[in-house]
């Protein structure tokens, strides 16, 4: 699917509030963007911010960051705070590419990773851009703290499949599993919908979830 520019958003991202730019002052040192020492989590690939927003509502005393690098998606995120009474002071957006994320984060600075309908990237020339590669998953073992966790949703079968294998070799072991979430009462008692899952439930398209820690 085409993305639609959006005229002028770049320029409204960078001067957002709720945005972070990665300065040489934050290199390594992200997150002090928090008056605090709460845990860390991030979503990579937030969209237009529904997850992300609802899950720093409902977490308080955990810190979060959404990546987004498509500054016409992440704007819709930014007018969300924007339209709070309170913005959110435990969340923050970026607007670049997941790449970035080790030059400016420490080993153990992350406590969970959430990867929600990823770019499915199909052509196996592509596999090693898919966000739950082992290229990627090694990338976030850099910044992942020990005990720390990642969360994938799909709705794409084969990209799951991929996705189980990917972990399982990367050497993580699956703490929740499931190929219908909305038919799974334990795993679907406190989900979050996304946008694009919203829209495919409507269409009876079956989620699939996995929440992997390392071995």
């Amino acid at each position: 699917m085409r993305l639609k520019h959006v005229k002028g958003a770049e320029d409204a991202v960078l001067n957002s509030p709720h945005c972070i730019s990665l300065t040489n002052e934050l290199r390594h040192n992200l997150r002090s963007v928090f008056d605090n020492n709460n845990p860390l989590m991030l979503e990579i690939g937030c969209g237009k911010g529904q997850f992300i927003i609802e899950l720093a509502r409902r977490n308080p005393t955990i810190n979060y960051i959404g990546i987004e690098r498509y500054s016409s998606v992440l704007l819709r995120a930014c007018q969300k705070m924007d339209a709070m009474e309170t913005p959110l002071p435990n969340l923050k957006f970026l607007c670049y590419d997941a790449e970035v994320l080790p030059d400016f984060l420490n080993e153990n600075d992350v406590a969970g990773i959430y990867l929600n309908f990823s770019d499915p990237w199909p052509k196996d020339r592509h596999a090693k851009r898919r966000l739950t590669s082992e290229r990627f998953i090694e990338r976030y073992e850099k910044f992942l703290c020990k005990d720390g966790f990642i969360q994938f949703k799909t709705d794409n079968q084969d990209l799951f499949e991929y996705s189980v294998i990917s972990f399982t070799e990367s050497g993580y072991k699956f703490i929740a599993l499931t190929r219908d979430l909305h038919h799974d009462e334990v795993l679907n008692k406190d989900n979050i919908m996304t946008e694009y899952e919203e829209k495919f439930v409507k269409n009876n398209k079956k989620i699939n979830l996995l929440k992997a820690v390392k071995e």
